[in-house]
């Protein structure tokens, strides 16, 4: 029988109030959170007594904090003063949290595309995540770019072009299966299959349509998370697989695909 893997969730996906999320993913069995919004913003842009109270609270509890997602590479790489912006002041203060809270990953997109954008301006999207991954690694964390529909790093097989190109063992994908349903492959087997070898972290939502258009509790969508899930527990690729409800209600559909997943994984063996 294969062990488990734990569970973890991005604490605004039960609520931004991060104790009141804490109550309820520890009623759940939940150890480990991702940070991306909290009561006074995104972070790293937060009320400094907030991060305060956070620490606290992971310190009082004995939790960890997974990965922080302050929302990086978003942008069309045309807009190089907010790129530069980015990496000039958001990612530091974003490792500088990273460091008080003891986490040890941070999670950025692969910048938005735009209509009719040339092949080559790939290299720039590769020398910005290079850039990137040089700041994390002098930190001791590790950057994960999040495949997102409409992006440079959209499918597998697009991010770990970007991903090897910057030549740095530093950055890896947080794979989001959802997030590649649309595109040019299959999400599980062949993005996942594709992906393998530089997946460091794994987000789970489900959805009925498109990648964002219409999500669902896991299980009730297009993805094939029974498939996904045994493959992760074959490959150990990571520790944990992180809770992106995406959906409303969003404390019980939260619980509910720790269930889903939980029974899942039982399945498995």
């Amino acid at each position: 029988m294969k062990t488990p893997l734990a569970l973890g969730i991005v604490s605004d996906e039960i609520t931004n109030d991060f104790g009141e999320a804490l109550r309820h993913g520890s009623s759940w069995g939940i150890d480990r959170y991702e940070i991306r919004c909290l009561t006074t913003g995104r972070i790293p842009k937060v009320d400094p007594q907030e991060i305060r109270t956070v620490a606290g609270l992971v310190r009082e509890h004995g939790v960890r904090i997974t990965a922080l997602s302050p929302g990086m590479f978003k942008a069309h790489l045309s807009r190089t003063a907010e790129l530069e912006e980015e990496l000039r002041s958001v990612l530091p203060a974003t490792l500088d949290l990273a460091r008080e809270l003891s986490c040890p990953m941070i999670i950025v997109f692969g910048f938005q595309r735009e209509a009719g954008e040339p092949a080559d301006r790939e290299k720039l999207a590769v020398e910005y995540m290079r850039r990137a991954a040089e700041a994390a690694a002098a930190a001791g964390v590790r950057i994960a770019i999040e495949n997102e529909p409409g992006f440079w790093c959209d499918s597998g097989v697009n991010t770990l072009r970007i991903i090897t190109s910057t030549g740095s063992a530093a950055i890896g994908a947080n794979w989001d299966p959802c997030n590649a349903y649309g595109t040019d492959e299959v999400p599980y087997p062949q993005g996942y299959e594709t992906l393998r070898s530089r997946i460091i972290n794994v987000h789970a939502k489900d959805t009925a349509v498109g990648s964002l258009i219409k999500c669902v509790p896991i299980g009730d969508g297009a993805l094939d998370w029974q498939g996904q899930v045994t493959a992760l527990l074959t490959d150990r690729l990571v520790e944990h697989i992180t809770i992106e409800t995406h959906c409303h209600p969003l404390i019980e559909s939260s619980r509910h695909n720790v269930d889903i997943l939980r029974r899942m994984m039982a399945a498995a063996h």
